[in-house]
């Protein structure tokens, strides 16, 4: 899991599944275009316990690889531990 990949890349290979990337590869409005998969599977506390242990600094983002129903509201965030910065998205 040391390769960067696409988004893309990322939804075919680990289909409904939560994602934690490390070091997010973004465009220029700073949404998540790739990164390198640190975490994969299907239960999204256990993704956020690997985020918790991943030593700082860091730059993390999470992604959800399944389909997302009409009636959920999304917010994405991007952070930097390092820095304290933080970007949120509503999706």
């Amino acid at each position: 899991m040391n390769e960067i990949l696409t988004i893309d890349e990322i939804d075919e290979r680990y289909p409904d599944e939560w994602v934690l990337l490390d070091d997010p590869q973004v465009d220029e409005s700073q949404e998540v275009v790739g990164g390198k998969v640190i975490f994969h599977g299907k239960d999204r506390n256990a993704m956020y316990r690997a985020a918790q242990a991943v030593p700082t600094p860091r730059n993390l983002a999470t992604h959800y690889t399944g389909e997302i129903s009409d009636d959920i509201v999304i917010a994405s965030s991007v952070a930097n531990r390092k820095s304290g910065d933080q970007k949120w998205t509503r999706c």
